[in-house]
């Protein structure tokens, strides 16, 4: 999210998204729900699992920062971050930052962890947080049941891995509860008023982009100096971020949440088939019973909204 997908239960929606123009709007009521799901599901690993290939040349933190700078490139325009900034009271502002700080260590923290881990193993993590929030805001026997599906269904997948890179472990619970403080930030941006969907995004973005400069600039300078290098680059960024969102917030605005909270259960298996055929991360007997336990926990647990 390590990417930029917002849990299902936190981003309402009841119809066609603002940002959407007026060809698009037209497409998106054509074209069944589920097909922009399956558009997002595909490109929200696609996008990463190409990433990996492009950190020999540009560096782990370079690409998260060239990521970050394409989808703040994108959303600039169909957001306009400045006016939300000038129109937020100071401790919206503040909220956005803080926002915008989590999108930045997150995506970090994610590319560190791929840079180690499996695709699949990385996606279980995440998505084990998810759950976690759904027992939060909805305390109930079904989602008890789920975290410990998924919980057991993540032991399985690390217990291979710990003695191994217990530091890519380290990067890949970070992305997974910098995920958590994702949602949660951007509940309060949404309830805020500074914008939910895209427009909070897009205002946190510029200051995501602010906040990994530092650490990814000096990374990313190859690319600039290499045209093929920076367009693939740049190719990253739109398939990792910009792509699955928009397709993310087309889906849900016709489908109910807990519709896509279930849909969301086929992404493990997404991130594991794009590591198989991409990166050539083919998963062992154990690592498929651990993917199949994760995919159960997402699959049974209920959003708070469904409740």
């Amino acid at each position: 999210m390590h990417d930029q997908r917002q849990a299902p239960h936190t981003c309402p929606a009841a119809a066609t998204p603002a940002f959407a123009g007026p060809a698009l709007a037209g497409l998106a009521t054509r074209l069944p729900p589920h097909i922009w799901f399956a558009v997002s599901a595909v490109f929200h690993y696609l996008g990463p699992a190409f990433a990996v290939l492009l950190f020999a040349q540009v560096g782990v933190l370079g690409m998260a920062w060239l990521r970050i700078a394409t989808a703040a490139l994108v959303f600039a325009p169909l957001t306009r971050p400045w006016r939300t900034f000038a129109s937020a009271d100071p401790p919206t502002r503040l909220l956005l930052v803080a926002f915008g700080a989590c999108l930045a260590v997150m995506n970090c923290s994610f590319y560190l962890a791929l840079d180690r881990l499996p695709i699949s193993l990385v996606a279980a993590i995440e998505f084990a947080g998810t759950i976690g929030v759904a027992l939060a805001g909805l305390g109930s026997t079904r989602n008890l049941a789920a975290l410990a599906i998924a919980v057991t269904g993540t032991l399985l997948l690390i217990d291979v891995k710990w003695a191994s890179d217990p530091v890519g472990l380290v990067w890949a619970f970070l992305n997974g509860a910098l995920f958590v403080g994702y949602i949660v930030l951007g509940h309060r941006v949404a309830r805020a008023g500074a914008g939910d969907g895209i427009a909070g995004l897009g205002a946190a973005m510029p200051v995501a982009f602010v906040v990994v400069l530092p650490v990814g600039f000096a990374d990313a300078l190859p690319a600039f100096l290499s045209p093929p290098l920076l367009v693939a680059a740049i190719g990253v960024g739109i398939c990792s971020s910009v792509i699955p969102y928009v397709c993310d917030q087309l889906a849900m605005a016709r489908l109910p949440r807990a519709s896509f909270a279930l849909m969301l259960s086929l992404l493990p298996v997404t991130a594991t088939l794009i590591g198989v055929v991409v990166l050539r991360q083919v998963p062992g007997p154990s690592d498929c019973l651990g993917i199949a336990l994760v995919v159960a926990g997402v699959a049974l647990h209920r959003p708070a909204s469904a409740g």
